[in-house]
């Protein structure tokens, strides 16, 4: 017996599996190597500030004036290399680019204010955050954990997604 799902419920499972099932192979496919090049090359940056969190705190973050400079140290090591991991995996992808998309515009920040639009120093931070930005808005395609999890989680795995990708049709009533 199908359970009914008021329109609210039908709108959200319809922009959920858009937003995860969007692009074709080829698009998924392109989505899988950006999600790859931007989390494997994004993994060392995030080691780095964790194997000497107190130097990255004294040289970077100090300059940027915010309390407990190891604290936010940390959460740039972590937010990095946990983000990097998630866009590898294409797991909970939004979060994963959002937290790299986080730390990328603050050292874009730290970097003008410092050295100014240096193209040099700025062009690698902007590449990582218009890369994160980019999985953030366009999702992590259909090579991803994310679309096995939806899939899992769909009651009726093909017809389900099938009908919600379908635009509903809405009774018109002449009350």
């Amino acid at each position: 017996q199908p359970r009914s799902r008021g329109l609210g419920d039908v709108y959200k499972r319809q922009r959920l599996a858009t937003y995860l099932l969007q692009p074709g192979r080829f698009g998924s496919l392109g989505l899988l190597l950006l999600r790859l090049t931007v989390g494997v090359m994004m993994i060392h940056h995030g080691q780095e500030k964790l194997a000497d969190p107190q130097a990255f705190a004294s040289t970077y973050v100090a300059s940027l004036h915010l309390p407990f400079p190891l604290f936010f140290a940390y959460v740039a090591g972590l937010s990095e290399l946990i983000g990097s991991w998630l866009l590898i995996l294409g797991l909970f992808t939004p979060l994963g680019a959002l937290a790299i998309s986080g730390t990328m515009a603050v050292a874009a920040y730290q970097h003008i204010s410092t050295a100014g639009f240096n193209i040099y120093v700025l062009e690698l931070v902007t590449l990582y955050l218009g890369g994160a930005l980019a999985l953030l808005l366009l999702g992590p395609g259909l090579f991803s954990a994310d679309r096995v999890l939806l899939l899992a989680l769909s009651s009726d795995r093909t017809t389900d997604m099938q009908a919600d990708l379908q635009p509903s049709p809405v009774a018109v009533s002449d009350r």
